[in-house]
């Protein structure tokens, strides 16, 4: 599902791509600076300074990236919260790098390992309390080493899978997109899969090489199947007096 790169977007990557390698060098261990081609995905890291996703060249954007690449609506977000299977907590932000029509060419993510501030404040927080008179104690933890915006830091905003190549991230999309609907495989009817696909195609599941081939397994049912499934997702979500799309366009591989 590749798209040719402009000259002005492959002039950016090049430029960006110096940028993620030289300030990279200058940013503390805690701190990942990844560019991603859009016109590579799914595929799409191209440029990588810090190992806080242990990510290389060459692996899949995010799932949040695949979603705004399936519904073409690029936006820049700063500071939001993500995670690491292991419980690490990251800061992350991405910003669209747009051509000089505004075609988004890439995006520049940086992620803060922000776990090692959240130990450091664990332990200021045991200091304070053990050298601080009763009373006071809580009141000069919570002042000195409480994040300024409490409600910014909590759980679960802005989630953000990392993972490190395709298949890893069809097998979070699809079980994302199962556990939605709430009924094991084995139970569905066609309304329920029909949902599960029509998650999928909103999660950019379809921008993978071999998706249908790759639900249609776990549904347990043929590729022609999902075929029909995403005619009737477009037919339902066309416009009336629009022609529906026919099988043979529907193809997302």
């Amino acid at each position: 599902m590749s798209v040719a790169q402009s000259i002005d977007g492959e002039r950016l990557i090049a430029v960006f791509t110096a940028v993620v390698e030289q300030l990279g060098r200058a940013l503390p261990r805690s701190y990942e600076l990844v560019l991603h081609d859009l016109s590579k995905l799914p595929n799409s890291i191209v440029a990588i300074s810090g190992e806080v996703t242990t990510r290389t060249v060459g692996d899949p954007a995010t799932d949040l990236l695949l979603k705004q690449a399936a519904t073409g609506n690029f936006e820049s977000r700063l500071d939001y919260e993500t995670g690491l299977a292991d419980g690490r907590r990251l800061r992350s932000s991405t910003m669209i790098i747009e051509d000089v029509s505004g075609r988004p060419v890439a995006a520049l993510c940086m992620n803060a390992d922000v776990s090692v501030w959240e130990e450091f404040r664990s332990i200021a927080h045991q200091l304070v309390s053990m050298n601080a008179s009763p009373g006071v104690a809580t009141g000069i933890a919570a002042a000195e080493v409480e994040p300024a915006n409490r409600e910014h830091m909590e759980p679960g905003r802005g989630h953000e899978t990392f993972v490190h190549d395709v298949d890893e991230l069809a097998t979070i999309l699809i079980g994302a997109a199962i556990r939605n609907v709430g009924i094991p495989t084995t139970l569905m009817h066609k309304n329920h899969k029909v949902e599960v696909v029509r998650d999928l195609k909103a999660r950019g599941l379809f921008l993978l090489k071999d998706a249908v081939q790759l639900i249609a397994d776990e549904l347990n049912v043929t590729r022609f199947t999902i075929y029909n499934y995403l005619n009737q997702i477009a037919e339902e979500e066309e416009p009336s007096g629009q022609e529906p799309a026919t099988s043979e366009g529907t193809s997302h591989e």
